[in-house]
Order: structure tokens, then C-alpha cells, then sequence
């Protein structure tokens, strides 16, 4: 299959890459890094989250950094918004797309939302449909795809028929989450054979983590069958809280540079996201988490 000519890089440092730093960070700071990587040209930015303060501390600013973001033609700013209450802090919030997230391990998902991977999906018919009413797009994700902390292997059949679930009832786009990093190029490639029997390719995206420095490989691996959307992090931010040694997302330069490299238009600059990297970084105080930026730099 020959590559993709185009693909749509979905950023979501200042969501799932800022949940988990310790440090408070202001709803400024926040609000500065969304611009920035607008600035760079990235067509979609998870910005937020609309949970409770309690679960997720560094996400209780959201609705005002949805307010003072500097908001883009062309540009999606969405939410991750787990439950009904998040979906209507969201729509009060002004917010068009969000996203809403099943595991295909039970295990995964006991620990990480208290219920069966049934009663999750159960749990989001009503969310699905109030979305739909208020004219708001809804993304899914899928974690624990090729691997999970509890339970090991992950049949990708089980990956096949969450995602399936979440896409007949309203998902436009599934993306699939390697959330402890475990994957490789073959398990990648025959995950998504078996689940682009059950949704069409173009309505998938990949989610990788580089806990074992595989993550770039599991993205060529998943152009090679076709997909043509992939989810990043500035500068590496974030990883999994529930997930033990999973350090980290694919930093988004890492990928724009690999695609750079294939001649894949993403429409995204590469010195600009790289600016906008190390600016988070210094801010956090912490070593810039991608590969490129630190050769660019000099680091």
C-alpha cells in the first residue's frame, strides 16, 4: 500500500501531556502553548478536559483556557469529556468536538473508571446523543491496544469490537491507543488489519506511546496500512497515569520530521513547534522530550 499524502497530526500536549505534571501551571501559560502550536499550523488541538478538579487538579481551568485561547479559522479545539456533566461543561464552554475514551482491557478499565469496558460504553449512548443534538463532534479512543499493565496481551478482536461499538454509535474518528508503549511494527500492522475489518481505515487514527522506543516505528507501521491521522505531544509531554513506565507520548516533532522525511504534507511547521516545545519546557523546567528539537538546539 503506497503512503498517505497527507496527515493530520492531532496535538494533544496541553491535554493529555499537561494532566499529569505535578507543578500548577497557569491558565496563561496554558493559553500561550495552545497559540503557539496554532502559530505552528497544527489543524487540531485537544486543549482541555472538563473532569472533576478532584480527579485531574491541572485540568480545572479549562473553561478559561478554552476562553482566552486566540481561536483559529480551520483550527479544531477540542475537550476530552468522560461523562454527561463534562459534555455539558464543554457545550457552556463554547467547545465543538470532543473526545470520550473505552479500553479494551477490563482490568484497564476497572482501575482507571470503576466499571466494565460494557457499562463505559453503556455510559456514553446518552453523551453520543446529546452531542449530537447541540451539533457537537464526538472522537473516541481506544486505550491499552497492544498491550495492557494488568493483563498482559490484548486480543485484537476485543480492540476490533470496542472501537466498532464507539464508531456505530456516533464516534466520526477512533483513535487507538498503545498506552504502556509495549507495541511493535508487526502487532501494529496486524491490529489494524483486524480492526479495519470492523471500521474503515479512514476512520482511524493511531496513538502511540514510546515507553520501549517503538512509538515511530508503530507509525510508519500504521501508514503502510493506511492510516492517515496520528496523535502526538509537544516535546514528548504526558504519558498514562495508571499505566507503570509509561513515560511519555510521541513527540510531535519526532513525527512531523520522520513525515517531513517521507515527503507527507501535514501543513505544520517545524521550526515553530519546535519553538513551541522548548518554550513548554523551560516553563516545566524539564528537558526538552524530543529527539529533533534537542538536535536542532543543540542540547
Amino acid at each position: 500500500m503506497s503512503l498517505p499524502k497527507h496527515v493530520r497530526l492531532v496535538e494533544v500536549g496541553p491535554r493529555d501531556g499537561l494532566q499529569n505534571e505535578r507543578q500548577p501551571i497557569s491558565v496563561a501559560d496554558k493559553v500561550r502553548l495552545v497559540d503557539d502550536l496554532s502559530a505552528a499550523g497544527l489543524s487540531y488541538i485537544e486543549v482541555g478536559s472538563f473532569v472533576s478538579p478532584k480527579w485531574v487538579p491541572q485540568m480545572a481551568g479549562s473553561a478559561e483556557v478554552f476562553a482566552q485561547i486566540g481561536q483559529q479559522a480551520g483550527v479544531t479545539y477540542a475537550a476530552l469529556t468522560p461523562n454527561m456533566q463534562g459534555l455539558e461543561a464543554a457545550i457552556e464552554a463554547g467547545v465543538r468536538e470532543v473526545a470520550v475514551f473505552g479500553a479494551a482491557s477490563e482490568a484497564f478499565s476497572q482501575k482507571n473508571i470503576n466499571c466494565s469496558i460494557g457499562e463505559s460504553l453503556a455510559r456514553f449512548v446518552p453523551l453520543l446523543e446529546a452531542a449530537r443534538v447541540n451539533g457537537v463532534q464526538v472522537r473516541g479512543y481506544v486505550s491499552c491496544v497492544l498491550g495492557c499493565p494488568y493483563e498482559g496481551e490484548v486480543d485484537p478482536a476485543r480492540v476490533a469490537q470496542v472501537a466498532h461499538e464507539l464508531f456505530t454509535m456516533g464516534c466520526y474518528e477512533v483513535s487507538l491507543g498503545d498506552t504502556i508503549g509495549t507495541g511493535t511494527p508487526g502487532k501494529t500492522r496486524q491490529l489494524i488489519d483486524v480492526v479495519g475489518r470492523r471500521v474503515p481505515r479512514d476512520k482511524l487514527a493511531g496513538h502511540f506511546h514510546d515507553t520501549y522506543g517503538q512509538a515511530l516505528a508503530n507509525v510508519y507501521a500504521s501508514l503502510l496500512e493506511g492510516i492517515a491521522v496520528f496523535d502526538s505531544s509537544v516535546t514528548g509531554l504526558g504519558g498514562c497515569p495508571y499505566a507503570k513506565g509509561a513515560s511519555g507520548n510521541v513527540a510531535s516533532e519526532d513525527v512531523l520530521y520522520m513525515l517531513n522525511g517521507l515527503g507527507i504534507d501535514t501543513g505544520v511547521d517545524l521550526d515553530a513547534l519546535i519553538a513551541a516545545g522548548e518554550r513548554i519546557s523551560q516553563l516545566l523546567g524539564r528537558a526538552n522530550g524530543s529527539r529533533v528539537a534537542r538536535a536542532r538546539l543543540g542540547q
